[in-house]
């Protein structure tokens, strides 16, 4: 009787030592769903806090453009210092900047294509040697830079021909992860790493040179916002006619009040005997309608960044005649 007495007390100990261990281990699992679930609630509602202040830096940009805009509609210049300088927003528990710059001085590749009747595009040539030349400019060789051109173009356009070293749905295809062209306008520059020919470096070596705008027109920069560094996209416009150095003084020798006119830049000394046709001339404008705009919201450990396109026209056909409005916005690292 005595050894059962002692066997039962030992299973009972046992049994209460294996319920102590379930339990700690429950309440264990508990905590650290409850700690989780605390920190997500916490993270959704910074991001949440976040957004609600890119907003409101992008209603101060917009602001900012409407005033930019009202000085000169047929001009924009750099005065008052805007271009690529921060300004902070100070937050409570947190700290914001935002940077506004010039969203026409880069080559657009929806420029590639024209929109003969809505929804319906057609390639456009002068736009894709442009782009070739682009592409020489900064590094890529010849052939591989027509070839990249012509799928970009095959692309974009709505039929389903290949065009000169172009690709089409055919060629896609016939790769181990097949996927079909997109055959419209491209919303993201992201869209020309899936294109025949791009590679990773070629496409490390074009991205601060290409951008996406919601227009399929053709690349109209402003010469006024220019650096002498970005002097490729104006030795791009005559394809084997403008060196880079004619486009660096060209920028360098700038007006400290910009060009009055996109006649006047043609005129300057580092382009003497050149006669550019009229559309060319005039792609070199003195005017931007796109600003782009980059906005980061520190608060604590976390950072949001988004950033914005704004259309300075609000749609009109012409500067001032509506207010500017944001027409996209991006959330997060770009690739």
């Amino acid at each position: 009787m005595t050894r059962r007495r002692e066997n039962e007390r030992g299973a009972a100990l046992l049994t209460v030592l294996l319920l102590v261990a379930v339990m700690a281990v429950i309440a264990a699992t508990a905590l650290d769903r409850l700690t989780l679930a605390t920190r997500i609630a916490g993270s959704a509602a910074t991001v949440d806090q976040g957004r609600a202040y890119t907003f409101a830096a992008e209603q101060i940009a917009l602001r900012r453009v409407s005033s930019l805009v009202s000085r000169d509609t047929a001009r924009l210049t750099l005065t008052g210092d805007w271009l690529g300088r921060d300004f902070i927003l100070p937050l409570p528990g947190g700290q914001g900047r935002a940077r506004l710059t010039d969203a026409n001085n880069c080559f657009n590749l929806n420029s590639l294509a024209a929109e003969v009747t809505p929804g319906k595009f057609s390639q456009r040539s002068g736009a894709v040697g442009q782009f070739v030349e682009l592409m020489k400019l900064v590094g890529v060789a010849d052939g591989q830079a027509q070839q990249i051109a012509g799928a970009a173009a095959d692309w974009i356009d709505s039929d389903s021909n290949d065009g000169p070293l172009g690709a089409e749905d055919d060629v896609y295809r016939a790769m181990p992860a097949s996927y079909l062209a997109a055959n419209r306008k491209m919303v993201d520059v992201s869209e020309l790493r899936a294109v025949r020919g791009m590679t990773p470096k070629i496409y490390a070596q074009l991205k601060p040179w290409i951008c996406v705008l919601p227009v399929a027109e053709p690349v109209k920069l402003n010469v006024n916002t220019l650096t002498p560094e970005q002097a490729p996209l104006i030795a791009m416009l005559l394809p084997g006619q403008i060196s880079l150095s004619a486009a660096r003084a060209a920028l360098a020798v700038r007006p400290a009040g910009g060009y009055g006119s996109s006649v006047r830049f043609w005129e300057g000394r580092a382009f003497e005997g050149l006669d550019p046709p009229q559309d060319v001339a005039e792609q070199a404008g003195v005017n931007s309608r796109w600003f782009a705009l980059t906005t980061n919201v520190t608060m604590g450990d976390g950072v949001l960044t988004a950033r914005s396109l704004i259309d300075a026209q609000g749609g009109a056909a012409g500067a001032g005649q509506a207010a500017p409005a944001i027409v996209r916005r991006d959330w997060g690292d770009v690739d």
